[in-house]
C-alpha cells in the first residue's frame, strides 16, 4: 500500500453517508457512465439522490464560473436540488492530472473539506454517488490521493472496469489497493469500452472468478454519450439497493414491479 498522510479511519466508526465511490482502473473508462446509471436506476425506485464530483479537471470557463461536463451530468441525474458549486467543490480549468492542474490555479486540494462538503451534500439525499477523479490512486495534495479521499468518506466503493487489452492486471491490482486500505469493495462494472476488444467474455469471466467483490453489471457499447436510463438497466438493482439501505417506503408501485 502507498503510504499516505492521513490516519485509516477506525474500522468501528459507523459512515455518516449511506451511497458509493465510483473510482474506475483509469481516467476515460466510464466512471461518469457508470455514477449516472446509478443515479438513474435509484431514483426510479424512490430514492432521493445526489451526485457529486469532487474533484474535475478539465472544466470549462463559463459565465457562471468553471463547468464540468462529468459534474453537470451528475447534477442533472440528481433527484435533489443541487447548486452546482455544491456537486463539482474542487472545479479546475487545465485538462491534466488534479494535482497539478490545482498548482498551476495556485490552490490546494483540501481532503478534509470536501469530506465536509459530502457530507452536508449527503445530509439532503438518501444515497450519496461520489464520482473521482482519474483512477484510484491518482494524486489530491501532497502525498494524499484519490484513495484517501474514499476512505475518509468510508462510502462503499463501486470499480469501473474498462474492458480492453490490459483490465485484468488493472483491475486486480487496483482491487488489492482497495482491499489493503481497509474499504468495503461493494462491487465491479464491467464497462466495454473497446469495441474491438478480443476475448471479451473470457476477460469478464476472470474478473469474475479473481475480484473479491460482486459483477453489479455490464455496459455493452452503447453510442456516445449513452443515456443514464440505458447503464441503469444494465445494473443490478437488488445489489444496487443494498448499497442505498434498502429500498424506500412505498418505493415500488405496481408499474415499477
Amino acid at each position: 500500500m502507498i503510504p499516505s498522510d492521513r490516519p485509516a479511519p477506525s474500522a468501528s466508526a459507523p459512515s455518516v453517508l449511506r451511497g458509493c465511490f465510483v473510482t474506475g482502473t483509469d481516467t476515460g473508462i466510464g466512471k461518469t457512465v457508470v455514477s449516472a446509471g446509478i443515479l438513474h436506476a435509484l431514483a426510479r425506485q424512490g430514492h432521493r439522490v445526489a451526485g457529486m464530483k469532487p474533484v474535475a479537471s478539465g472544466c470549462i470557463a463559463t459565465p457562471e464560473g468553471l463547468r464540468n461536463d462529468d459534474a453537470l451530468v451528475l447534477q442533472g441525474e440528481s433527484s435533489v436540488p443541487l447548486a452546482y458549486e455544491a456537486v463539482n467543490p474542487c472545479a479546475l480549468e487545465p485538462p491534466i492530472a488534479p494535482h497539478l492542474a490545482a498548482a498551476e490555479a495556485g490552490t490546494a486540494i483540501g481532503v478534509d473539506p470536501l469530506v465536509r462538503a459530502a457530507r452536508r451534500l449527503g445530509a439532503g439525499a438518501d444515497c450519496l454517488v461520489v464520482e473521482g477523479v482519474g483512477g484510484w490512486l491518482v494524486p489530491l495534495e501532497g502525498r494524499a490521493t484519490v484513495a484517501d479521499l474514499a476512505q475518509a468518506l468510508a462510502l462503499p466503493v463501486v470499480l469501473v472496469v474498462g474492458v480492453r487489452l490490459g483490465c485484468l492486471n488493472h483491475a486486480l491490482l487496483t482491487a488489492e489497493s482497495i482491499q489493503a486500505r481497509g474499504v468495503a469493495f461493494a462491487g465491479w462494472v464491467a464497462n466495454q469500452v473497446d469495441p474491438r476488444a478480443a476475448r471479451v467474455e473470457g476477460n469478464i469471466d476472470t474478473l469474475r472468478r479473481r475480484l473479491p467483490a460482486p459483477l453489479l453489471g455490464i455496459i455493452p457499447p452503447f453510442p456516445e454519450p449513452p443515456a443514464a436510463a440505458d447503464v441503469a438497466e444494465c445494473l443490478d438493482r437488488g445489489m444496487l439497493e443494498r448499497l442505498a439501505g434498502g429500498p424506500p417506503p412505498e418505493a415500488f408501485s405496481p408499474e415499477m414491479g
